[in-house]
Order: structure tokens, then sequence, then C-alpha cells
């Protein structure tokens, strides 16, 4: 089997692997300034999405700009969400050099779009695909590839937590609900973890948190809702910045389990809507439906941001890393005021407002670097396995081959696997491997 690592390679964004010259894997994007696509000039047969985030599916339409016509293959939520996502990058970035495709390629993936379920062998430019249910947001996906002689398991980004529990639907004593499954939820509150373990020869492992260890679930929850209701009693309004796809709807879910009321703005009102369509990729369909009847949508509407913004209460909204949506108007407002607190809930990539933020005190807005005396605090609400997680997982496969990508420090995993006894490296961008 031939790969070759067109992007996401010693890196975190625009993840892109090419297998045997003919099934590219994932065709992201970076969200920098100016973001940045893949490298390299492909031509795929066929293409695989493991899920629904801008660094893995935001490019994908710019593959149908050409003559050819590949299938794009992926969950049915992943599908809805990838085209979701696509369009909001054409209002942001439309006719300028920025994006490099228009309306008419992403019709053009709908056309060629076959969605498949979990544990559903298909072909995809003459090889064996399944999809496995991967933990990281609803329809996301571990990519099984099978050519006849090497079985590669493409892990995209995935979660790994959770305890199996006997009892019936419940609260268990830190106020984490039990799902119809029986499972007691100590991880995320949106979707199940990944739990099945194909066999394969190769892995391609993600490594975002490869370095760090997550922080007891409970304790990050009770945590988050002491700071929010605090900031909230003394007269404060809390900005809560979230990832429009999966983070939105877990800080939903969190904020109505701790009985916080909240508005809710940007593209994540949209996201949520759509994902009340797909109730089997969700944990608990119906805490999903009550969150979102908890908060209250802004319309944008009439100076509505301007008024909300003034209350003290709390708001969820886009960008997770301050780099656009509605947060780029409500954190000018209420930046000079220390009462106020932002309260970032996810990984904020070098380079964007959000990690400028936490690094200097001050970010770029709508073109205007603004100190923020505000209070800043962080919150690890991640959708990826941590250290262990990753340990745990590729426990399975010590006698795979283990390529490690998406990540700030491939190379330091590469190296502690391989001091662990795997066989493990960090391919570089634009390097190509036989295995």
């Amino acid at each position: 089997m031939e790969l070759e690592f067109l992007g996401g390679a010693r890196e975190v964004g625009r993840s892109a692997i090419l297998v045997n010259d003919s099934l590219l894997l994932d065709y992201g994007l970076e969200t920098s300034t100016p973001p940045r696509y893949p490298v390299g000039d492909v031509d795929p047969e066929a293409v695989v999405v493991s899920h629904a985030h801008l660094d893995h599916a935001g490019a994908v339409p710019a593959l149908l700009t050409g003559d050819s016509r590949p299938p794009v293959h992926w969950t049915p939520p992943t599908r809805a969400l990838a085209l979701g996502l696509a369009q909001d990058t054409l209002k942001l970035h439309g006719n300028t050099p920025q994006c490099p495709f228009t309306e008419t390629h992403v019709r053009r993936v709908t056309q060629v779009s076959e969605t498949h379920g979990y544990e559903e062998t298909f072909e995809a430019a003459g090889q064996e695909v399944t999809l496995f249910e991967a933990g990281h947001i609803p329809g996301s996906a571990h990519v099984l590839v099978d050519d006849g002689d090497t079985r590669l398991l493409y892990t995209g980004d995935f979660y790994v937590q959770g305890t199996e529990d006997a009892g019936e639907d419940q609260d268990d004593a830190h106020g984490h609900q039990r799902g119809g499954t029986g499972r007691q939820i100590d991880g995320q509150r949106l979707v199940e973890p990944s739990r099945t373990r194909p066999p394969a020869d190769v892995v391609i492992t993600e490594s975002t948190y490869a370095n760090e260890a997550h922080s007891d679930r409970a304790a990050l929850e009770s945590a988050f809702a002491e700071s929010v209701r605090t900031t909230v009693w003394e007269g404060g309004t809390v900005i809560v910045p979230v990832f429009a796809i999966g983070r939105t709807q877990e800080l939903l879910l969190v904020c109505a389990a701790n009985e916080i009321d909240c508005y809710l703005d940007g593209m994540g009102k949209e996201i949520t809507q759509l994902l009340k369509q797909y109730p089997e990729y969700v944990r608990d369909p119906g805490a999903l439906q009550r969150a979102a009847s908890n908060a209250r949508f802004v319309t944008g509407k009439d100076g509505q941001r301007e008024r909300i913004a003034s209350q003290n209460t709390v708001i969820l909204t886009t960008a997770g890393m301050l780099g656009g949506g509605p947060v780029v108007s409500y954190v000018p407002r209420i930046r000079t005021n220390p009462t106020n607190k932002i309260t970032l809930t996810g990984y904020q990539v070098p380079g964007t407002p959000g990690r400028e933020l936490i690094e200097t005190g001050r970010a770029e807005f709508d073109g205007r670097v603004l100190p923020v005396s505000a209070q800043v605090e962080q919150y690890d609400f991640s959708a990826h396995a941590d250290k262990q997680g990753l340990s745990s997982f590729l426990g399975a496969y010590e006698d795979a081959r283990i390529l490690v990508n998406h990540g700030d420090d491939c190379e330091g995993f590469a190296e502690r696997l391989s001091s662990d006894g795997f066989t493990a490296s960090a391919p570089a961008l634009g390097d190509r491997l036989s295995v």
C-alpha cells in the first residue's frame, strides 16, 4: 500500500492522505489567515471523509472544480454538516483567492455524495472501506481501508472515554446522565466514545492531545458551572466561544444539565437544528432537544446583540477560536469590564485570535488589535483522545505500524511510542511511504 501525506502531517489542520494514488482520506483546510489547503495536485478516484470539521472536510468541493467527479463517501450527518460548512465558507471567503471553490462546486458535491452507516462495508477506488464510530462529533468515523494486501486504519479525530455501567436511566452522583444503553456518561454528553477496534496492519493516528491529560469531566463541568454562575451573580456577562459543530451542542447540554440559562448565537443554531434530524448519531436525542429548548436563539436583528451583551447573562457563540462569527461583535463590547468573562472551551490553534488572547491578553477583532480586561479562562471540553486515551486505543495495535499525524508534537509522540515497543514514525508533509 502506498500512502502520501498531503496535509495534517506534523501539524493540526488541512488533513489529507492519498492511498494507492486513488483513494483520498479527508481534504480539509487550516483556519489560518489566509486559510491553507493541502499540498500537491491531487485527482482521486474516490474520497472518504472522516468527519465534518473544516480541517478534515473544508476543502472537499475544491476536488470538483475540474473535469473529475470522484464519489465522496461519508456518514449521513457528515454529509449534511460538511455541506453547511461549505456554504459558510462561501459566505466568508466566496469570490476571493482564499476560497478555491464556488456554489457550483458545492452543488456538485451533492451529486456525487454517497452515504454509509457505521460498520457497513463499501467499495471505493477498488478498495474495501468500512466506517466505525469515532466518538468525536455526530457522524465522525474511523476509516478502515483494505486493498487486499494491507489493512489501514485511519483514526480521523476520535474520543475514547467511558465506563460500562449496568444501571438504568438516571443521574449519577455528579449529575451525569446515564443513557438508555446503560453506560454511565463520564465523557462527552453529545456522542458515545469510540469502542470498536478493527484489526489493522497500519494505523494512522491523530495526536492532538498526545502530551496532555484531560481533566475529570465531572470536575470540569462543576468548575465551569461555578465560574459562570459566579460571574453572572457578580453582575457580569459571560461569553462562551464554541465551535459550531460538536462543541456548541456539548455546551448546550452542559448548561441545561447545570440549570444555566443561556443565549445561543452563530452557526451553531443551524447545526443544532440539523442534528435533531439524526437522532441515531447522538447519545441522548431527548436531552439535546431539551437543551436546545433551554437556550434563547439570537437573531442578531435590531441591535439585539448589543442589548444582550449588556445583560448579566451567558452567551454561547461561534467562533470557538475567536476568528469570526458573532463572537467578534460580543468581545469588543464586554472586553473593558474585569467582571465580565470569556470562557474558551477548546483547543486554540497557534496564530488564531483565541491563542493570541491567552498568550498576550489582547487579540485582533475586525482588523483592530484590542486589549481585553475581562477575565479569560480556558476549559478543556475536548472531543479528542488524551495521552491516556491514545495509549489505551493503540494498545490494541501493538503489532501494527503506527503513523502519527494531526498534532503539535507528532515526532515526539512517535518517539515515545517507539520507546514503548511500537513500530512508529511521524511522516512529514509531502512524504510518500510504502507500508
